[in-house]
């Protein structure tokens, strides 16, 4: 077993079972294409399938936390994949939090090609966008701070659980740029912005992805959900708490935890 291999394992295991690993403990991965093939070796060693893909680090803020100026992607495996109203148990460890942002769902397939996807071939395989809650966090002890990309690229992109709300087909007239989304946690305003947060539009993250993705010799698949990144940046969670994501006309998205 090689240190990317042992450092898969270590992390996998410590997602499915609750625990964290020791940066000091294992080798970090050099670049992105060892980080990647940490998540590769991830998904192969949990046996699950993928429903499709969180983008992480689109926002400013983000890219400060882990000292990086690009975003990372990873697959959200199926058991971690939620409709909104949504139960989830958190394990504390792992620094639990909230961020608000939107989420596509694509109607065709984007496959793998030499050419760079454009944001029309982009928009035209979409065919429905949503609200959603991704519940962040570390399987890496002391937290995301400090950790930088290839780190967090490899944890999974820091994915505990993605809560999806009601799909909108006309998504095409709403300004999703300037469409705001507001945190609120029992019952308290937390986070709010606009998704403008994500690359300067959401949209513009999926042209990322798909771009990355065709880079990788895979591409996307109809049928495959995206989430673009926060818009409300990190508001801390923990068991217990009740929490709603505001998103307009886009509807609600709400989570109890356990």
């Amino acid at each position: 077993m090689d240190d990317m291999q042992a450092l898969a394992l270590k992390l996998w295991e410590a997602r499915r079972d609750g625990g964290v690993v020791d940066p000091a403990d294992v080798r970090e991965p050099a670049n992105d294409v060892e980080s990647y093939a940490v998540q590769d070796e991830i998904v192969r060693l949990s046996g699950l399938p993928a429903r499709g893909f969180k983008v992480g680090s689109t926002s400013a803020e983000a890219q400060k936390i882990l000292g990086t100026s690009e975003p990372g992607s990873c697959p959200v495996l199926a058991p971690y994949y939620f409709d909104a109203p949504a139960r989830i148990i958190l394990a504390p460890e792992h620094m639990p939090a909230l961020e608000g942002e939107f989420a596509f769902r694509l109607g065709h397939d984007l496959p793998a090609r030499e050419v760079a996807y454009d944001v029309l071939e982009v928009c035209d395989a979409i065919n429905a966008a949503a609200g959603a809650i991704e519940v962040v966090g570390t399987r890496l002890k002391g937290g995301l701070a400090g950790k930088g990309r290839y780190l967090v690229t490899a944890d999974c992109g820091a994915n505990i659980a993605l809560v999806v709300g009601a799909w909108q087909e006309n998504w095409r007239e709403i300004d999703l740029k300037a469409h705001p989304v507001a945190m609120h946690v029992n019952g308290n305003a937390k986070g709010a912005g606009t998704g403008e947060r994500a690359l300067g539009d959401p949209i513009n993250v999926m042209v990322w992805l798909a771009n990355q993705q065709s880079k990788r010799g895979r591409g996307l698949m109809a049928g495959e959900i995206v989430s673009t990144g926060t818009c409300t940046g990190l508001d801390g969670v923990a068991p217990g708490d009740q929490v709603v994501a505001d998103f307009g006309s886009l509807g609600r998205v709400e989570i109890a935890f356990d």
